[in-house]
């Protein structure tokens, strides 16, 4: 006689700071996939196995969801520049590993990257304002912490430039430019990724230093 299957108990969902966690992962996940303005609270909630009525104890909005998300994303980037920092002296090598940073961070976490800097949220502005601005304020931590970096290159004479905010723009146009692209056209027929990413860093570099 055929013995029974014996099922695995199905996980049952977190409370408190783990369901929380849950929502988030949920939520950007589904951010990622269609962007913010075609997921509703409804399919977040389904996704983290809950009731719309319980997620809303824990976010009243997905904008909220959103703005968390940026917020995380952003203090990640940044205290991953700031280690490289510490290691850090104004030389060719220790420049471009400043910017192999934010690279890595984008290749590594697509979906965390995407929220923070390739999903429009709103228009107008709404967005930043029913969430107190908080992304706004996260990104541009992270902004001042890449503009630091160069500052200390600028003012060991190594800079083409003499403005450290002009030269950082561009250089985080250039690594954003191959990190989104990476992300949202992975079938592309890119070169090996790991040259095309230092061929990439390194022309930026030399755009930006004198030697």
């Amino acid at each position: 006689m055929k013995s029974p299957t014996l099922r695995s108990p199905r996980k049952q969902k977190g409370h408190g700071a783990e369901r929380r966690e849950e929502i988030l992962d949920a939520a950007l996940a589904l951010f990622s996939e269609k962007g913010v303005h075609a997921v509703s609270t409804r399919q977040i909630a389904e996704r983290s196995g809950i009731s719309q009525p319980a997620l809303y104890a824990y976010f009243a909005t997905k904008d909220d969801m959103a703005a968390e998300l940026c917020v995380r994303a952003f203090a990640t980037l940044v205290e991953r520049m700031c280690a490289a920092r510490v290691r850090g002296a104004p030389t060719i090598e220790n420049f471009e590993r400043s910017l192999r940073v934010y690279v890595d961070f984008g290749v590594e976490r697509p979906n965390a990257y995407r929220v923070a800097f390739m999903i429009e949220k709103s228009e107008h502005g709404a967005f930043l304002e029913k969430t107190g601005g908080r992304p706004m304020i996260a990104g541009l931590e992270a902004f001042e912490m890449f503009r630091d970096i160069v500052v200390e290159y600028q003012a060991a004479g190594l800079t083409v430039l003499d403005d450290p905010l002009l030269i950082t723009q561009t250089l985080w146009a250039g690594l954003h430019g191959l990190v989104s692209l990476l992300i949202a056209r992975p079938e592309f027929p890119w070169i090996e990724r790991e040259a095309l990413i230092a061929a990439h860093i390194a022309m930026l570099r030399r755009g930006a230093l004198k030697a």
